[in-house]
């Protein structure tokens, strides 16, 4: 759990979220909003991911 909280992506990916809840809270609500947690998502997905590959690397050595 150590190597997913403390990576520089998935980091970065979770202060990309508080801009995005900053937005939703004193932003207009439309389809850009939807699109914002769309790609926040996204992102997180792919930082997760990337972790999970470099775990698997690891291991493997």
């Amino acid at each position: 759990m150590r190597k997913y909280i403390l990576n520089g992506s998935i980091l970065s990916a979770l202060f990309g979220a508080w801009s995005t809840i900053k937005v939703t809270r004193e932003g207009p609500h439309d389809w850009r909003l939807v699109l914002m947690w769309v790609s926040w998502a996204i992102t997180m997905v792919i930082a997760i991911g990337a972790v999970h590959d470099d775990s698997k690397e690891l291991d493997r050595r």
